[in-house]
This record gives structure tokens, sequence and C-alpha cells, in this order.
């Protein structure tokens, strides 16, 4: 698809989902629920986006923080078995590997999240070789990467400096601020990710179609995710409208993600816009058929059969 070693260089946080499915509402007073599944799967919104975009057939490298220990172990091994390059990944020696334990009830999910090694990622941490041999560069979680965060500006101007293109995709914000340097960070990425609560968040609107058109003053191009909705694409006053897939859904975990890396994959091959929201929103309805972010990502082969 490229001179470059790498399509995409990924740089955010990794980490395990263990998925508890069925009646997962718990009781406090040392109250005993049987569930009806249980699932460790490689979670973290990066490393999904990543495992979507290698599955689609970019090459992939990530670049993150995990701990010497079996979480941290698990996590890479999943991301080398779709060749995604992970010698950029730190094995934190004092800090544990995060974990999310995901209560999923099929269409809503409740998410708690032990953080980890995740806040303790920081710039010095980035192999730059690996960001200069990528042609473009994705950024996930943004609220929760405390110690990149401050940087990020910094970051996304080397990848253009070096003819990178950027994208964002923040997540939700933990502390309900919707701030943390945002706006300036926005300044240099090129594609920005958010769904709909994220976009009211950030744009400190209530009104969706109006905090959309306030961020796509602020990017090149801004896709905004509706969940069973499908989803939105802006560039500046252009707008297209696509709806999903149909699907028996069985887990919502990491739909936005496998979203995100169909939008790359069509992003990078030059595809026109109206096509590459048709394959975002493809794979991100695609990928709710299993429990787990990244069990059911399509190829681009199956992907393409539902355009």
């Amino acid at each position: 698809m490229g001179q470059k070693p790498f399509d995409v260089v990924v740089v955010g946080e990794l980490n395990p989902d263990l998925i508890l499915s069925g009646d997962v509402r718990p009781d406090f007073g040392q109250v005993e629920k049987l569930v009806d599944g249980a699932k460790l799967v490689l979670g973290s919104s990066s490393a999904i986006f990543a495992r979507g975009a290698a599955r689609l057939g970019l090459k992939v490298a990530f670049i993150g923080r995990v701990g010497d220990d079996l979480f941290g172990d698990f996590a890479c091994k999943e991301l080398n078995e779709y060749g995604i390059e992970t010698s950029g990944i730190v094995r934190d020696q004092v800090n544990a590997s995060g974990i999310s334990v995901i209560l999923s009830n099929g269409a809503d999910r409740a998410i708690l999240t032990y953080p980890g090694t995740i806040p303790f990622l920081e710039y010095p941490d980035i192999d730059l070789e690996i960001i200069q041999q990528a042609r473009h560069l994705h950024v996930g979680s943004y609220y929760i990467q405390d110690g990149l965060r401050p940087d990020l500006p910094r970051l996304f101007t080397l990848a253009h400096a070096h003819h990178l293109t950027t994208s964002l995709d923040t997540n939700y914000d933990p502390a309900g601020k919707w701030d943390a340097g945002i706006q300036q960070v926005l300044t240099q990425v090129d594609i920005f990710l958010p769904n709909s609560i994220e976009c009211l968040g950030i744009s400190g609107m209530t009104d969706l179609d109006h905090a959309a058109a306030k961020l796509a003053k602020r990017v090149k191009l801004l896709g905004v995710k509706l969940g069973k909705e499908g989803a939105w694409l802006f560039r500046g006053e252009e707008t297209y409208r696509q709806t999903a897939l149909p699907i028996n859904v069985v887990d919502t975990v990491g739909a936005g993600d496998s979203f995100d890396a169909g939008f790359i994959y069509g992003y990078l091959s030059g595809w026109e816009l109206r096509r590459v929201l048709q394959l975002a929103t493809i794979c991100g309805s695609l990928s709710t058929r299993q429990a787990g972010g990244t069990r059911a990502q399509p190829t681009l082969d199956e992907a393409l059969q539902y355009m």
C-alpha cells in the first residue's frame, strides 16, 4: 500500500479485557451471582484498532507500555499473532499491566478499568524511528494517557514533519471534564473519530448537529460514530451519512475501534469519502457478532461483500 515499512503506527494503551456476559449487574452484600460467560480477550481501544487494521491488510506497528507480567505477555502475543510489530512496546519492570473488566448484556456495557501501566507511557518511551517508518499515526484513549497527553501536540507535529497523516480517537473522559488540552491537540489532527457522546462533551454543546459542525471546523475530517444508527462523516460543510448493518449484536465492545480501522484503511487507500464511511461502518457492525473487540473483525474481502 506504500513504500514505507508500516502503513500505520499506533501509539496508545494496551491491556487485556475480561468480558463477563449475561446478568452482570452486581449485588453487594456478599451476594454471589452466576453469569453466562467469561472470556479473556485483547482489550484497549488502541490495540483493538491495531488488530482491526492488520486484519484488513494494513502493515501495523504498535507503541505502548505494559508490565513484565502475564497480562503484558498475553497482550503482546495477541498483537504478534496478526503480524503487528511490537518492538516499540516497553515492558515496565515496576508497574503492573492494566486490565478492564467489562460487564456486557449485549446491547450495552459497563467497564471497570485498572489503568496499570497505561498512564505511565511517556514521550521518551516512543521509538521515533518507528514513527518515521510509517505513513499514518493513530492515537487512542486520549483521556487516560496521563503521561503522554501533554506531549501529544509535539508527537503530532513530528509526525507531520515526516509526512505522516494523523488520527485521534479520544474515547470517554472518566473525569467528565472533556478538556485536558484537547482543543490544542485537535489543531494537529487530520482525522478525528469520536462517538456521539464524546462529540457532545468535547464540543461543549448539547445538540449533536451543532456539536459536529463545530468540531468539523477544527479538523480536516470528522467521523462521528452513532452506534446502531450508523455514522456521519464531515469534511468542512460536506457531509455523508451511513446506516449500520442489521446485525444480531452479541457484544458492542470495540465496535468503534473497528470502525476506525475501516476508516483509516479506506482513507490510506485513497477512496472517495462516501466509500470510506461505508467500509468503516461495515467493519464496526461486523465486529459486534462475537464477544470481545477483535474476534469478529472482518477481513477486507469479507467487508467488501457488504458494500
